[in-house]
């Protein structure tokens, strides 16, 4: 992998916790908004800019864009944001439940994008990538970064545990979620060319979370190449903004679904129905959370159940049928209630396991919906084997957390 230090533009220590922000696809406008509120040095500004108009705005109106580009001027003039003088690599680390992760801030090669090095496992829409591409372009920086896991490395963690010998240059607890916050710079130019150097001897990585975001900013790096008549390769806009973590330490966590109706069955059908492919066990009204592969947990009628699927009803030598997402769109969501297409049925809705199972037996108890499953979460080598194999994940599959703060530092593409 080629990857390459550069001058971080960032906020001053006594402004990072005002600056800095959730990523922009975490919340909607409103939510933006109110977080924003009586904070004119918030990102958000920046990176949800139509905030700054009457609420309803279009988020695609050009007067948006435009926003967006004199408010990145006007951070950049008040000293909100300030530029590093020299080229450097950055230690993010972040700190969750008393569990800590490590990340390298890189600039990441666009052609390991585009040549598929950095490998994907999720597909993307074309108009969110035409969306953030657009951001990309009109402020000439990657303001986000992008989520990247790589095999890990005793040398690399190593001279990251060197570097957080240090004092950290940002170390604060965000909110609303209560997670830490840790930032470090790298100023050893030994360090700087060792880590280099030990990336040019990985293979591959992997996309963790930002599928959107790398595939706009990659093909924004290579439009600018395409569209430059004097291109050489060293130019910053062959390099995106990417932090990357060591595939041992990184937290995936549960992605569970809830449906609106039975597709015309008995409580008492569907369970019957279930025991086709799956063994169930009445588990009380305690909640019940999968313990291993292949077993779920339902929620139905007031009642969890275990499901565990039975031998021969999935491929445990395929990367995507050995999944528990496939097993359970199979055999539940397609087999038994007619879901066809987890992207487009108003009858199905999906929950991050961050808000835990009692969201689950919450939006059936008041009658929203009719039932709830709950998945084991997929593991990082299950990731990795798909991505290898050039497969996608289905939908709505891997939840990772914390997720990245934004504005802790922003590359440009100057």
């Amino acid at each position: 992998m080629k990857i390459k230090p550069f001058r971080g533009i960032r906020p001053p220590q006594d402004l990072v916790e005002l600056v800095s922000s959730r990523p922009y696809d975490v919340l909607n406008s409103e939510e933006a908004r109110s977080e924003a509120l009586g904070n004119e040095k918030s990102l958000y500004h920046i990176i949800k800019p139509e905030i700054n108009f009457a609420p309803g705005t279009d988020e695609h109106d050009e007067c948006v864009y435009q926003a967006a580009i004199e408010q990145f001027t006007l951070f950049k003039e008040k000293k909100w944001l300030v530029q590093d003088a020299e080229e450097k690599y950055y230690v993010y680390a972040q700190t969750m439940d008393g569990r800590t992760q490590y990340g390298l801030v890189v600039g990441a090669w666009v052609d390991d994008y585009m040549e598929g090095r950095i490998k994907k496992h999720e597909l993307t829409r074309r108009d969110k990538e035409e969306d953030r591409m657009k951001h990309v372009r009109c402020l000439n920086a990657n303001m986000e970064p992008v989520f990247f896991a790589y095999p890990h490395r005793d040398d690399l963690d190593a001279i990251i545990a060197s570097v957080c010998q240090n004092t950290p240059e940002y170390d604060y607890v965000a909110a609303p979620e209560g997670f830490r916050h840790t930032f470090w710079v790298i100023n050893d130019c030994e360090q700087i060319e060792r880590i280099t150097d030990i990336f040019a001897q990985i293979p591959a990585m992997y996309i963790a979370d930002g599928h959107h975001r790398s595939a706009a900013a990659a093909l924004v790096g290579a439009e600018k190449k395409r569209l430059n008549p004097n291109h050489v390769g060293d130019e910053e806009y062959n390099y995106f903004l990417a932090v990357c973590f060591p595939d041992n330490q990184l937290n995936i966590i549960d992605y569970n679904r809830v449906v609106k109706d039975l597709n015309g069955l008995s409580e008492a059908e569907f369970l019957e129905a279930l025991r086709t492919d799956f063994n169930v066990q009445t588990m009380g009204t305690e909640i019940y959370k999968p313990n291993a592969l292949h077993n779920f947990s339902l929620y139905l009628g007031g009642q969890w159940y275990s499901l565990t699927a039975k031998e021969g009803r999935y491929n445990d030598n395929d990367p995507i049928e050995v999944l528990d997402v496939t097993i359970s769109s199979n055999l539940i969501l397609d087999k038994i209630l007619g879901i066809k297409d987890l992207r487009s049925s108003k009858r199905i809705d999906f929950v991050g396991g961050i808000r835990g199972l009692g969201e689950l037996k919450q939006r059936v108890d008041n009658g929203e919906m009719k039932m709830a499953l709950a998945l084991y979460p997929v593991t990082m080598q299950q990731i990795i084997d798909i991505a290898d194999s050039g497969n996608i994940m289905p939908p709505k599959t891997t939840w990772f957390e914390p997720k990245l703060r934004s504005g802790l530092v922003i590359h440009s593409l100057d």
